[in-house]
């Protein structure tokens, strides 16, 4: 897919503008379905419109049987168990700390890269851990020292990470042969099969009682389109021009647009505690992104 001759940081910006988005519709689909039944339409029409795109220009690619199973597993860990991590943590949550703790996967990526391919890390990758750590905590924490939100949903949000940590090892086998929208349109339509049982067997009965209306349909089409298919392209574009490092560094945008709009549309409660939580997590990850930049030059 090519895309129109635009400054390349309107791109970056774009997806993690979609991305941080995302968290603010599934809050409002959540209030009319269930999480299961929000990802598995989803990847439907996500699907749809990237093999759209993949026929009208072309862009389809021969999968290798040797690479059968890194789709299959790269599939299961995303979009399977993260969005249910995700999506899950979003309703035992909100999504202003929803989109800080997943906004943390750049932080624990070199720690996931060194495992896996023994990539090198640094002490300050281990700063930038700490920090996203305490300003969690910061976010987490009442007054009174308890939990400000279910201790599951910081769990669930926990696998969401783990599992998109496991998928970017994944990811990196198959990069080099197929291209971003081939690989996320193979992985959206796996994740459909995927979601299927669950559907059928859980929330079907309750997805035909909601009666559509303009909130639903707009939701759900900015989230297949514009959060799961576009924002990808963007990305991969971001990434294509400005390498992994620099682009990775806007993710530190996703929390402040979800807080912004989830202020603007959902009237989450924005307090000062919430704000420096923030910013010491955004600060976290962007030395954990500086240190890797610095390291590749």
């Amino acid at each position: 897919m090519k895309l129109p001759t635009i400054p390349v940081y309107f791109y970056a910006v774009a997806a993690m503008l979609f991305w941080g988005m995302s968290f603010v519709w599934s809050s409002i689909l959540l209030k009319y379905y269930q999480p299961v039944t929000i990802i598995f339409i989803r990847l439907i029409l996500s699907s749809l419109f990237l093999f759209a795109i993949i026929l009208i220009f072309r862009k389809w690619d021969r999968i290798l049987r040797k690479d059968i199973k890194w789709f299959l597993l790269g599939a299961l860990f995303n979009p399977f168990f993260y969005f249910l991590g995700e999506n899950y943590g979003l309703k035992l949550s909100t999504s202003t700390i929803t989109a800080v703790i997943i906004a943390t996967i750049p932080v624990f990526s070199p720690l996931a890269g060194y495992l896996a391919f023994r990539e090198k890390l640094s002490w300050f990758n281990f700063a930038g851990i700490g920090l996203s750590f305490c300003g969690i905590f910061i976010m987490l924490l009442t007054k009174g020292l308890q939990l400000e939100v279910s201790g599951i949903g910081i769990l669930c949000l926990a696998g969401a990470v783990f599992s998109a940590l496991m998928y970017s090892v994944m990811l990196k086998k198959l990069a080099a042969t197929y291209s971003p929208l081939f690989i996320v349109s193979i992985q959206n339509l796996i994740g459909i099969f995927l979601f299927l049982p669950l559907f059928l067997l859980f929330e079907v009965q309750q997805t035909l009682t909601v009666i559509l209306n303009r909130e639903i349909i707009s939701s759900f089409l900015f989230l297949a389109i514009l959060a799961s298919s576009l924002s990808f392209v963007f990305f991969a574009h971001s990434v294509k021009i400005l390498g992994v490092s620099k682009a990775n560094i806007f993710s530190n945008l996703i929390p402040v647009f979800t807080a912004v709009f989830s202020f603007l549309i959902l009237d989450e409660r924005f307090t000062l505690q919430k704000i420096i939580g923030m910013i010491i997590v955004i600060g976290g990850v962007y030395i954990s992104e500086l240190t890797r930049r610095r390291i590749r030059t």
